[in-house]
């Protein structure tokens, strides 16, 4: 079904270069968005203007860094017009036991996880709440409910991120201004495979691991990047219209919702 709603609007999508943040821009800009694709890393938004050159330009900044973002915002305003979508995508995931984390890694991960979706936010909803409209989703983790071995810094940056943009969709809602939350659990996707010991650990991943408390998953399969681009389609669509502070997981069953 082809949500309504999306067509002509301007969407910034963070993370965009690679993985779900890929899925989510292709999938806007099929569905009529002009797509602003931001990421840290140039190559793969560029590689995506490239691809559609009318409906999806690139632009490089760190969402950590709240200077570049408040920059980025202003150029994508001025570029493409008036943001209506906002999809929070851009992650990182530093995994380690607690007792021999970095110093380093967890403020890198909360830097970007959860800073980097409050710096967005802000950006965008100062420029939206005026019009009185627009729409924003963070793709968080089903991790963030359901604690993980080895992802405590990961865990707790998505879970901050989760109920960040819950209350930002309580302080927002008279504003017409809906703000939700997308969990995916496993799925094919650059980081995912990153923590995979072999060529091929998707069969590991779906029967699960014992020995680290972490269930497998139900469905049988992991997630591809369009699964959770499609969640995203329809939180940002007029089907969703009277959805707010709301969190999806989209994981195959894998957390049985706890």
């Amino acid at each position: 079904m082809r949500q309504s709603g999306i067509a002509g609007v301007t969407a910034l999508v963070t993370g965009a270069g690679q993985g779900i943040g890929l899925a989510v821009a292709r999938a806007l800009q099929a569905h009529g968005a002009r797509v602003a694709a931001v990421d840290r890393e140039a190559t793969g938004i560029q590689r995506l203007a490239q691809e559609h050159p009318d409906t999806i330009l690139g632009y490089r900044a760190d969402v950590a860094q709240s200077t570049e973002v408040d920059e980025v915002v202003a150029t994508v305003e001025r570029d493409l017009g008036p943001i209506g979508i906002l999809v929070n995508v851009a992650g990182v995931l530093r995994v380690g036991a607690v007792l021999d984390y970095r110093d380093t890694d967890w403020a890198t991960t909360f830097a970007v996880n959860t800073s980097g979706v409050f710096h967005t936010c802000r950006a965008v909803a100062r420029r939206m709440t005026p019009r009185r409209q627009g729409v924003i989703v963070t793709v968080a983790s089903n991790a963030a409910g359901v604690p993980r071995v080895g992802m405590a810094a990961y865990a707790a940056s998505k879970a901050a991120a989760t109920m960040f943009t819950k209350s930002l969709g309580l302080e927002l809602a008279p504003h017409g201004i809906r703000c939700n939350v997308v969990a995916p659990g496993s799925t094919d996707t650059p980081m995912q495979r990153a923590l995979w010991t072999g060529d091929d650990d998707s069969a590991r991943v779906i029967a699960g691991t014992p020995d680290t408390y972490r269930v497998g998953i139900p469905l049988g399969r992991l997630a591809a990047p369009e699964d959770i681009a499609d969640a995203v389609l329809f939180l940002v669509s007029d089907q969703a219209r009277h959805i707010t502070m709301h969190d999806l997981y989209v994981d195959g069953g894998a957390t049985l919702r706890a």
